[in-house]
């Protein structure tokens, strides 16, 4: 659809220790440098055919949680798609990093499927981080925060989540580093935007409003962090950069919440459960949450907050190991298919609403 990124070029900024990085600027000069917000005037329309009110993602009542399968297809995607598990996958899965293109298959058990596309999770970050700068997005992604887009619009996933930058203890040993990835993570909330609405603006001169808002989708904003405060601090810059594009974009239907998995869900700082406290009321009315990795004990408080829409984990491939090890036996396909198989319905179970469920996820203080 969209072989290269007409609106890209490099530059240096000491924000990023004059590393060569991505900007998107198809039509506004950036007003700041890698690292800090950049601030636009907004969309400026030049079609008529462009789509208004545009909604991220479309959500099903209750807590839904999606199995990670870790790749494009295969017998681990087949299986999901004989379970009828919704699932999530990272878009390091369709990357080929010998070719440096995203692979696009012609044909996948995940397209007959709920599945959603992350940018990519905590592993991945961490191994390319470990090989020094990457010739994508902020230094730290292999690939371009176009050809990011471009996939996503060319996989269809049920939704796909914006670039973030994570922010556990491995890759933000700081305060300031925290802070910094947040900022990047909102800078390149922008970028995608941007890129969408070019995109979208292109196609309006030929299309339809209803194909034009089909063929590129707006994506699902991610809030980024490590305490409640960064959190917040987040949330604010994240609706700060999605305000701007509306009535073009309606309020996000569905946000993310990043960094989730490797934490204690208790700490009075920086637990799950203080993070959620948090945000509670902070929201748009209208907006609900994917937790990204959360773990499977948290379900059962979990669920009980409505404006929880879903989570995903890779908690049963661990297992799958870890259970192989100690058994002695291989970790094969049919050994890692039947513990996904045994973790989705444990999770199913701890989501499940029962009779006397309270609607408010009791909090320790």
């Amino acid at each position: 659809m969209f072989a290269t990124d007409p609106f890209a070029r490099s530059v240096s900024t000491e924000a990023f220790d004059h590393e060569e990085i991505q900007f998107f600027n198809p039509m506004w000069a950036p007003s700041a440098q890698w690292g800090r917000v950049l601030r636009f005037d907004g969309p400026k329309m030049h079609q008529e055919n462009m789509p208004q009110g545009q909604v991220n993602a479309y959500l099903a009542d209750g807590l839904q949680m999606r199995v990670g399968v870790p790749h494009r297809g295969g017998k681990l995607a087949f299986h999901a798609f004989n379970e009828g598990f919704s699932a999530m996958v990272s878009a390091s899965a369709f990357w080929n990093p010998a070719k440096s293109v995203f692979v696009i298959p012609e044909a996948s058990d995940l397209y007959e499927i709920d599945w959603a596309l992350d940018s990519a999770g905590f592993t991945a970050v961490k191994g390319w981080q470990a090989k020094g700068t990457q010739p994508g997005m902020a230094g730290i992604y292999p690939w371009s925060l176009a050809a990011y887009v471009e996939a996503a619009s060319l996989l269809r996933p049920s939704w796909w989540s914006a670039p973030d930058l994570c922010n556990e203890m491995q890759v933000a040993a700081n305060p300031d580093e925290v802070r910094h990835r947040i900022n990047v993570t909102a800078t390149l909330l922008e970028g995608t935007l941007q890129i969408i609405y070019e995109w979208q603006n292109e196609l309006a001169r030929t299309c339809n409003s209803t194909v034009v808002q089909d063929l590129v989708r707006p994506p699902v904003p991610i809030i980024q962090g490590w305490t409640r405060d960064s959190y917040l601090y987040s949330l604010d810059l994240t609706m700060e950069v999605w305000r701007r594009w509306e009535p073009w974009l309606a309020s996000p239907a569905l946000m993310g919440l990043g960094s989730v998995c490797r934490r204690d869900t208790s700490h009075p700082e920086h637990g799950l459960y203080a993070i959620l406290q948090a945000l509670d009321g902070k929201l748009p009315s209208d907006t609900r949450l994917h937790l990204f990795g959360v773990k499977g004990s948290s379900l059962a408080q979990v669920k009980k907050l409505p404006w929880i829409a879903s989570t995903d984990s890779m908690a049963w491939d661990f297992s799958a190991r870890v259970n192989a090890r100690k058994s002695g036996q291989s970790n094969t396909m049919d050994h890692r298919a039947s513990e996904m198989t045994r973790w989705m319905q444990s999770a199913s179970k701890r989501v499940a609403v029962k009779l006397g469920d309270q609607q408010e996820l009791c909090l320790l203080a």
